[in-house]
């Protein structure tokens, strides 16, 4: 029998949010949380908290699906994440299953946020798409006739960690900034909202300002901001250019904090042309229908496919 519910929890380096969707995928509840990125006891306790809220609100006990930033090594299940460091070189699958005592099915929280936009999304029918976050850190996940493409290991669409073009670096005097992952200049050390926040602080020598701050600051009219956010989407434009001519993707939404900037998306299309072969046009770069956390619904999305086709789902199990 089907379940009535089915809970999708998006794990993001600033937040967590909990969804449970109908089985029409219908947000019927809805609760986020900060993360805990630094204490992996704790994060499973708030994970477990979220879920118990949600089986007292609804009066139920659904399966969950989980959206998770980093990757998963396939055969030891651990798990390495920059954004949330507490969870790297642990498991979690596991343990929420013991602790949860219900069918837990993981997947990445980009390609839960690809997924969720290309069924009934902003990318509803499309042949392919790019569903990219933007938000504490920069991740993809691509999706081609509704079917998510992961790759051998499982990590297409981790253009977060391409590293930056140096000619960039040299025009904007920009230095090598290391990145969580261990690499340097990685393009989410630039375009992200922390790459937004460091370009900012770099341009001031002050303490960064919050991209909400910094567009409160634009609409006044200061120069700093400007240029700091003009910058900032000529990076961006360059980093999605890259990506245009590695997926020719038919469109690109946007996901995580940035995604609520709408300068952003009068910005881009000139911004990835620049740094594209001429002519060739630039795809749709679309706001996400389901918000800027949508890999909540993608994850329950993951959940009621693994419900319907297997009791007991493997780890990163993602085709719809």
């Amino acid at each position: 029998m089907q379940p009535d519910y089915f809970y999708g929890i998006d794990i993001g380096g600033t937040k967590m949010e909990l969804v449970a969707c109908d089985a029409n995928l219908a947000v019927r509840y809805r609760r986020r949380v900060p993360t805990p990125r630094d204490d992996y006891d704790t994060l499973v306790a708030t994970l477990a908290a979220l879920v118990g809220g949600a089986d007292a609100e609804l009066a139920t006990s659904a399966p969950v699906g989980l959206g998770v930033p980093g990757i998963v090594d396939a055969a030891s299940g651990t798990h390495l994440s920059a954004n949330v460091p507490c969870l790297t070189g642990r498991q979690l699958l596991p343990v929420l299953r013991r602790r949860l005592e219900r069918p837990v099915t993981l997947g990445n929280d980009c390609q839960c946020f690809a997924l969720s936009e290309a069924h009934g999304g902003a990318a509803d029918g499309m042949d392919s798409m790019l569903g990219l976050i933007i938000g504490t850190g920069a991740g993809a996940g691509y999706v081609v006739d509704g079917r998510l493409v992961r790759g051998r290991n499982g990590v297409a669409g981790e253009w977060g960690h391409w590293p930056m073009a140096p000619d960039l670096l040299q025009r904007y005097s920009l230095p090598a900034w290391p990145c969580a992952c261990g690499a340097r200049a990685c393009l989410e050390c630039y375009v992200s909202g922390t790459g937004l926040r460091r370009l900012h602080s770099h341009a001031t020598g002050a303490t960064g300002a919050s991209a909400e701050q910094l567009a409160l600051r634009r609409d006044s009219g200061d120069a700093v901001a400007l240029r700091v956010l003009a910058l900032h989407a000529d990076l961006l434009g360059a980093a999605l250019a890259r990506i245009v001519l590695a997926y020719d993707p038919h469109a690109i939404v946007l996901g995580g904090g940035l995604s609520c900037m709408p300068h952003l998306y009068a910005a881009l299309p000139a911004a990835v042309a620049a740094h594209l072969l001429p002519g060739l046009p630039v795809p749709p770069i679309l706001p996400p229908a389901f918000g800027d956390a949508g890999g909540a619904r993608g994850a329950a999305l993951l959940a009621r496919q693994a419900t319907l086709t297997n009791p007991e789902p493997p780890c990163l199990t993602f085709n719809p």
